[in-house]
């Protein structure tokens, strides 16, 4: 798939010029998983960086319990194992397809030589990050600060095509209660 043009789904493109667009281009590839696939998984080590360009998925965390969904990436948004993106050493995230899903895989040790070497996409890359920093702020602030009733609220207001892509165990986990909580929470509204 080499020199296939993927700018168009390439975050805040608007801030690189054509040639630095060329070049972070050059640094994406395809990959697609079908439905129910784990993408990233909590059992091995992933260094690279995925775009969404079709599909959702679920992003959770193992514990002794129980699964805790706490994301739900889809068209647009960035995936990437914290530890493996920023350690070199597995991650605790996993990342499962809830459609089948097209990502753009980026491939970071290419992209690091690109920062070494072009200010614009280092910087370029430091919004990129720092964009993604802000939503994973406000996501974990919302779990701590908001009720379970209020995230659902939130999710309704803001994002309401989730609830048409996703079952409702993943969305009761997301907000952290049960199905049968979130049935009670749903009989309200």
């Amino acid at each position: 798939m080499k020199n296939v043009n993927f700018t168009e789904f390439i975050p805040f493109k608007e801030l690189l010029s054509i040639e630095s667009l060329e070049k972070v281009n050059a640094c994406l590839s395809l990959v697609e998983k079908d439905k129910g696939e784990l993408l990233i998984s909590d059992i091995k080590l992933d260094v690279h960086s995925y775009i969404v360009m079709q599909g959702i998925l679920r992003a959770y965390i193992n514990t002794e319990e129980k699964e805790i969904t706490f994301w739900f990436p889809k068209e647009g948004d960035i995936i990437t194992s914290t530890y493996g993106y920023f350690y070199k050493t597995k991650g605790y995230e996993n990342f499962q397809a809830l459609e089948n899903v097209c990502l753009l895989k980026i491939d970071m040790e290419k992209m690091r030589e690109l920062y070494n070497k072009h200010i614009e996409i280092a910087n370029w890359s430091r919004v990129v990050t720092e964009k993604e920093g802000i939503l994973s702020e406000e996501r974990h602030l919302d779990y701590i600060l908001l009720s379970p009733e209020e995230r659902y609220q939130k999710l309704l207001s803001t994002q309401p095509s989730l609830f048409q892509r996703v079952m409702l165990k993943e969305i009761a986990s997301y907000i952290g209660v049960s199905p049968v909580s979130l049935s009670r929470i749903r009989a309200r509204f």
